[in-house]
């Protein structure tokens, strides 16, 4: 595997639009413009963090292993200076799974979305 590219937050800031958009997660890079039509949570949580450390958010939705897993698909670098830290899905890698479903987890998403779109778009 190759070195990641390194990647500081002003170029990041720049990438901030739905076809060119990039989140910082964990000290990691990612390119999430190809994914934004299908997150289940819709476009306009991922375009409020386009360009930033989604780190909080990402993490207070409580996202699933296979969010996780395709997260991972659209790792593109590093945050130059970047810290990793512990972050829920870290913490509990060992422990088992919850049991609950992954589309209730996407269902409960999409709703916690819609209320935020709506709350804020009156």
């Amino acid at each position: 595997m190759s070195e990641l590219k390194s990647y500081t937050f002003e170029e990041i800031s720049k990438h901030n639009t739905h076809d060119d958009l990039w989140i910082v997660y964990n000290g990691k890079v990612y390119d999430v413009g190809q994914y934004i039509d299908e997150h289940p949570g819709g476009e306009e949580v991922i375009l409020d963090c386009g360009g930033q450390d989604a780190t909080d958010a990402f993490e207070d939705i409580g996202h699933s292993e296979d969010a996780h897993e395709i997260l991972q698909g659209l790792l593109i670098g590093t945050l130059e200076g970047g810290v990793i830290k512990e972050t829920k899905k870290t913490a509990t890698a060992d422990a088992t799974e919850s049991g609950v479903s992954t589309p209730l987890i996407a269902v409960g998403i999409f709703l916690a979305a819609a209320g935020v779109y709506f709350v804020l778009n009156k």
